[in-house]
């Protein structure tokens, strides 16, 4: 039975359940992007997909539009795969348990995928429905924007005619977003050498963060729990000797670390000093990110006496050198933009395998020399430590356009329908304007989207009043571009 049968806008609510259905988490795409083939042949509209999974459906103008500029509409289908912890979901088998509490929608357990699967449903409603009037339309649904934008980066646009471009990859209604920071993802590995030791097994877990993502909501300083199980070691390690064996945090570059843990061996007689000294620093994480990330829990697990591998002094010292100097949060806000970020980094999965302890981190800015030297900095703290540094997926900054008819087009039709005029901002969070914009010569391109909290948690909800609006909103910008 249909969870969100009911919920207005119907169709638009019908498709949204139907690709939550379908599991479309990044780099598994392959399903959503059939599924939108289909479609295409199913209402007998121009398409093709690419080797990287990206889908472009065309449809022609509506009477009366055929001299209007052609208009693309634009999201991505993949989704950041988040659950609860003990929380039996499998990713790329099954899909979402969506819910409904008053005005939100949400998906039991997991992320609920509104960023971007409400750009795939508005796309597919428009698309259906010949009654409304719009311009020709070029709807280009990307993959695996969440892991470096790598579907929009693989695209060919030459067939494109669109001179307007109507991303619907933002979360807050009521704001227009026409400029976004560049970034990259930097993958850095430190090599470690182990030897053979006994003694008690101590698990430290560090949970209960709120995380979010880690470009919009970089500027609240949320706490990351890498950093902290970092500087929880480092202040262990001035009181008890001790020996890692595991290290892990985090799924997500693009997604502050909820939770971190460590494994290490120490004498039995140290299980005391270990507990206090976690309580204690619980005690003062809670205090100091008091607002933020109230839920901090520091928990030790002991699991009896045991030998095995943990790694040797010096590398542990090298090790926890890396946790404690690499930057994490804003580096640096805007001169000119009031309130917006200009650089940041996030440290965001961290995992000790074989013989190295990598760290994937999301470097963002929106100047290309403050996003360099960043990437310098954590190159040269990688490769002091023998490491070596792998900068991947880097995508441009979408640049402010002074001289915006699209822009106006879009104010205006807002202050029309709702009586205010809608905030323009830039945002710092990556989206795939920048690469759209550096591919296609004059693009005029701005985006929306309806309301969401919480996107990349499992805490994520989108608000059904919202879509409506944002959907009306929508039909009446196609509408009036003429």
């Amino acid at each position: 039975m249909s969870v969100l049968s009911g919920l207005k806008p119907e169709r638009v609510f019908y498709y949204f359940e139907e690709i939550c259905k379908i599991p479309r988490g990044s780099f598994h795409t392959e399903k959503i992007s059939s599924y939108l083939v289909e479609f295409a042949k199913v209402h007998g509209l121009e398409y093709r997909q690419d080797e990287s999974g990206n889908v472009v459906i065309k449809k022609t103008a509506s009477k009366g539009y055929e001299d209007a500029p052609a208009v693309i509409l634009q999201g991505h289908c993949d989704m950041v795969c988040e659950k609860k912890p003990g929380y039996a979901h499998d990713f790329e088998k099954d899909g979402l348990e969506l819910a409904v509490e008053g005005d939100l929608l949400s998906a039991r357990g997991t992320t609920l995928g509104g960023d971007d699967g409400i750009a795939v449903a508005y796309a597919l409603a428009v698309l259906e429905d010949d009654s409304l009037k719009h311009p020709s339309l070029e709807v280009v649904i990307t993959t695996d924007e969440e892991v470096g934008m790598l579907g929009a980066m693989a695209l060919d646009t030459s067939d494109l005619k669109g001179t307007y471009m109507l991303n619907i990859d933002s979360e807050e209604e009521g704001k227009l977003w026409i400029s976004c920071a560049g970034g990259l993802s930097a993958v850095c590995e430190i090599p470690v050498e182990y030897r053979e030791t006994q003694g008690v097994r101590y698990e430290v877990m560090i949970e209960g963060l709120a995380g979010g993502h880690s470009g919009a909501e970089i500027d609240k300083i949320r706490a990351n729990a890498i950093k902290l199980l970092g500087r929880f070691l480092f202040e262990l390690s001035g009181q008890v000797e001790f020996f890692l064996t595991e290290l892990a945090g985090g799924q997500k570059d693009n997604a502050i670390p909820r939770s971190a843990r460590a494994v290490f061996l120490a004498d039995a007689c140290a299980e005391k000093e270990i507990a206090e000294a976690a309580a204690e620093f619980g005690k003062n994480l809670r205090a100091e990110y008091s607002g933020t990330d109230d839920g901090i829990s520091v928990n030790v697990r002991t699991e009896g006496e045991t030998e095995g591998s943990a790694l040797t002094m010096s590398a542990q010292q090298k090790v926890l050198f890396f946790l404690m100097q690499f930057p994490y949060g804003v580096q640096k806000m805007s001169g000119e933009i009031a309130g917006l970020v200009e650089t940041s980094v996030n440290p965001g999965i961290l995992c000790m395998d074989g013989n190295a302890c990598r760290m994937t981190a999301s470097l963002r800015s929106s100047v290309g020399s403050a996003k360099k030297a960043l990437s310098m900095q954590i190159q040269y703290l990688t490769e002091f430590l023998g490491g070596s540094y792998t900068p991947e997926g880097a995508y441009p900054a979408w640049e402010y356009r002074k001289d915006s008819a699209l822009r106006e087009i879009m104010a205006d039709t807002y202050e029309d329908m709702f009586g205010e005029r809608p905030e323009i901002k830039a945002i710092h969070a990556g989206l795939e304007c920048g690469i759209f914009y550096e591919k296609i010569p004059n693009l005029d391109c701005v985006s929306f989207g309806p309301s969401m909290s919480g996107i990349h948690t499992t805490e994520e909800t989108l608000s059904i009043s919202s879509t409506e609006r944002m959907w009306k909103y929508l039909l009446k910008v196609l509408e009036n571009i003429r």
